[in-house]
């Protein structure tokens, strides 16, 4: 059994819960951060428990420096780090590029370091633009999104073709891998930098969408994330499979509705935006352009992959809704 392992991107939002879930079941975790202030940050957020059994270098996933010294003595890499726009790109390769050179230096650190054993934070979003096959009635491992599609956003390109070129690495290196694919993820965070991860419940607690779109999310509980990461690496059954994580799915409308009815302070607009009117100003904003492939679909993705082979019980995707707002509102 693993007893060490490196994770990478520590200091995120789905980062940081990484690290204590593995704290707080035994292990001893190397997290790798950007800078002395993410580390700061990184362990004011853990706090005392199992602090004696963290370490944090740093790295840059855009640079090879360190890797190989990160690497070497662990058993296991948990690689979940991953640039995230603020904004959408004009060039896609700024995003693409380095997610997916960050993920093969990565993995190839672990290679030279003797390290064979690695779990992958990928998205659903290389699952959830594929079409349903005939006789499937819900997106599955099994799927994959299409790439560098009109109807995808760069992110969307990036987490995808990062995880493809994962898996044909892998194939030829011979470490074994699985992946963990969120969904929207909420609940509540360690600390208060959580970055954008919140910003749609944030937004829709201030009432900032006049009208909301057609358009359905799969939703996970961070600690359910950051639970698969373990458990994937602890089964052997695990190896080779992509496990998303995914709750359910909600509207944003259904997701305005539980703020209003769960939130006093709430402000949230629930009115749906006509679908006419998103395609046609998806003409000339690029964020309007990334929603109007997913107008009307389910968005619902299956989690019953980690269900079965991981034993995972997934938090409500109403409660994460919940739990984000509630956390949210107590700030201010």
């Amino acid at each position: 059994m693993s007893t060490s392992v490196v994770v990478t991107g520590a200091s995120g939002y789905i980062g940081k819960h990484v690290v204590k879930e593995f704290l707080d079941h035994g292990y001893a975790v190397r997290a790798t951060v950007r800078s002395d202030a993410k580390e700061a940050e990184l362990r004011e957020a853990i706090g005392a428990d199992g602090a004696d059994r963290l370490s944090v270098v740093r790295l840059d996933l855009n640079s090879d420096e360190g890797w190989d010294a990160a690497l070497e003595g662990v058993d296991a890499l948990i690689h979940t780090a991953s640039p995230f726009p603020l904004a959408t790109p004009n060039d896609p390769d700024e995003l693409i590029r380095p997610a997916v050179d960050g993920t093969l230096r990565a993995l190839r650190a672990a290679e030279a370091a003797g390290v064979r054993r690695a779990v992958l934070t990928s998205s659903c979003v290389a699952i959830y633009n594929d079409e349903l096959r005939d006789g499937q009635t819900i997106l599955d491992e099994t799927n994959w999104s299409p790439t560098r599609q009109p109807f995808t956003t760069p992110y969307d390109d990036s987490k995808t073709l990062a995880e493809r070129a994962a898996w044909e690495h892998v194939g030829a290196a011979g470490t074994a891998l699985s992946t963990v694919n969120p969904g929207v993820v909420l609940g509540e965070p360690l600390d208060d930098n959580f970055g954008s991860s919140l910003s749609l419940v944030e937004q829709l607690l201030g009432g900032e969408f006049p009208m909301l779109p057609d358009v359905n999310l799969p939703v996970v509980h961070v600690r359910d994330v950051a639970a698969m990461h373990r458990l994937a690496l602890e089964s052997d059954e695990a190896i080779g499979q992509r496990f998303p994580a995914v709750a359910g799915a909600l509207s944003m409308v259904e997701m305005a509705e539980i703020l209003n009815a769960e939130i006093p302070t709430s402000a949230a607009k629930v009115r749906r935006a006509p679908s006419f009117l998103i395609r046609l100003m998806a003409r000339f904003n690029a964020d309007m352009k990334s929603i109007a492939p997913r107008l009307g679909k389910s968005g619902a993705v299956s989690g019953a992959n980690a269900e079965r082979r991981l034993g995972m019980t997934f938090t409500s995707a109403r409660d994460a809704v919940i739990e984000s707002g509630r956390f949210l509102a107590t700030r201010s």
